[in-house]
């Protein structure tokens, strides 16, 4: 018995892993044999180095393949070489040290500034009934102002002060912070609130959304919201309330805004947080160049 099948015994039966684990272990070692054997004939499981596993890695990334796939690999060869290490099958472990790649952070995803103005200016996108001018603050409130979901179903009518345009806004960890709104918000939610204060006589929430029962807006209600009204300009996976808020980052900083300032906005702790953002834009100037330019 070779060293490999020792090895995926010893997952079957005395570690009980499943049997599709089993098997991905068997390809990335059998994957990583084949690649040292392919330099080298001469190498074996006992000789390879640290460096020959930084090879094999570098290769698959060469490849084309993700920093998850090859961190999955790269953990099949720790746990065979610990493995034989215990049961005196090799001398040492080349794999001990040797860290993986990063795994890249998705960029956000994020509503086009011309999908937002054709959804939020287009009537006949909407109809007049209380439900479509709530859904419509909602998303208005979303993308002109980029709170967090939980931050936009906890405002209470106390929360907005129209003379100075702003929200009071509660966040992670209880941390309030003023977000500014426009004109066009300060008219959208006046109209909003009164067609709720006539067509609601009973108000069982000192919320600010209140659903057509008279209580505040569950999380479930306003995705629902969010995801139906999206559908009709995107054609987004994701058409969540967090995309309108990564909407709102990146509107601001195609605009002019300065990182730090959308930093305050957003209520993030660390500029670092925020600097996804300017990736995300750069993609869209990198698209920009390559369009517009003759020998992109």
């Amino acid at each position: 018995m070779n060293m490999i099948q020792e090895f995926l015994n010893y997952l079957r039966y005395e570690r009980n892993r499943s049997e599709l684990t089993v098997r991905t272990y068997e390809r990335s070692l059998e994957d990583f044999e084949s690649y040292f054997k392919n330099r080298d004939s001469q190498l074996s499981w006992e000789s390879v180095d640290s460096d020959i596993i930084r090879d094999w890695m570098e290769s698959m990334m060469d490849k084309g393949d993700m920093a998850s796939t090859v961190n999955n690999c790269l953990s099949a060869v720790r746990s065979f070489f610990r493995f034989a290490l215990a049961r005196h099958l090799v001398e040492h472990d080349p794999a001990y040290a040797i860290k993986g790649p990063k795994k890249q952070k998705p960029l956000p995803q994020f509503v086009r500034e011309d999908e937002m103005d054709r959804l939020l200016d287009v009537p006949a996108m909407w109809g007049d009934s209380y439900k479509d001018l709530l859904a419509r603050t909602i998303i208005l409130l979303f993308y002109a102002t980029g709170i967090r979901l939980a931050e936009l179903i906890g405002l209470d009518d106390k929360d907005v002060d129209f003379a100075a345009r702003q929200l009071k806004v509660t966040g992670k960890r209880n941390k309030q912070r003023i977000v500014p709104f426009g004109e066009e918000l300060e008219h959208t939610l006046m109209a909003y609130m009164a067609r709720r204060n006539q067509e609601l006589p009973v108000k069982l929430d000192d919320a600010l959304f209140l659903n057509d029962k008279g209580r505040r807006m569950s999380r479930y209600q306003v995705e629902i919201v969010v995801k139906k009204y999206l559908s009709m300009v995107t054609t987004l996976k994701k058409r969540s309330p967090h995309v309108l808020r990564h909407s709102f980052a990146t509107a601001m900083l195609n605009n002019g805004a300065g990182l730090e300032s959308v930093r305050k906005l957003l209520g993030h702790e660390s500029v670092a947080t925020t600097e996804i953002y300017t990736h995300t834009t750069f993609e869209q100037l990198k698209k920009v160049y390559e369009n517009a330019h003759p020998r992109a």
